[in-house]
């Protein structure tokens, strides 16, 4: 049986590498404790979701890398790459986690900017005369 059990989480453009090891509940995010790293506590707390729902909080030590994107897409990144840890680790744990919906790779990114255009809704002002 395997140690130490890696995922990927991706959200808008941030991509994160997981790796769950068994431990104590230590959990770093690019080498810095996950508290110093996303200034939030609800965003840690989302962080921390699918640990707390399949209580394994302090059962697996959380090494996250994570690179793109802003704050809440890093944030979003490192949350599925844990969940889709913890199912590696056990196959029972997809359904709770699923039924929160933390399963799901959130597919919203940002519009493409359009030609003639000031962004990808925003034109620019019309002027008849």
């Amino acid at each position: 049986m395997a140690t130490d059990f890696h995922a990927v989480g991706r959200r808008k453009e941030s991509i994160a590498r997981v790796r769950l090891v068994p431990g104590t509940g230590q959990r770093t995010v690019n080498g810095k404790a996950i508290d110093d790293y996303f200034p939030r506590a609800t965003m840690i707390d989302m962080i921390l979701k699918p640990l707390e729902i399949t209580s394994t909080s302090d059962r697996y030590d959380v090494h996250a890398n994570v690179a793109g994107g802003g704050v809440t897409g890093q944030a979003g990144a490192v949350r599925l790459g844990i969940a889709r840890a913890l199912v590696k680790v056990d196959e029972s744990y997809r359904k709770p986690l699923k039924q929160v919906g933390l399963m799901t790779r959130d597919p919203r990114m940002k519009e493409r900017k359009k030609y003639g255009q000031k962004g990808a809704r925003k034109r620019f002002q019309f002027s008849k005369r």
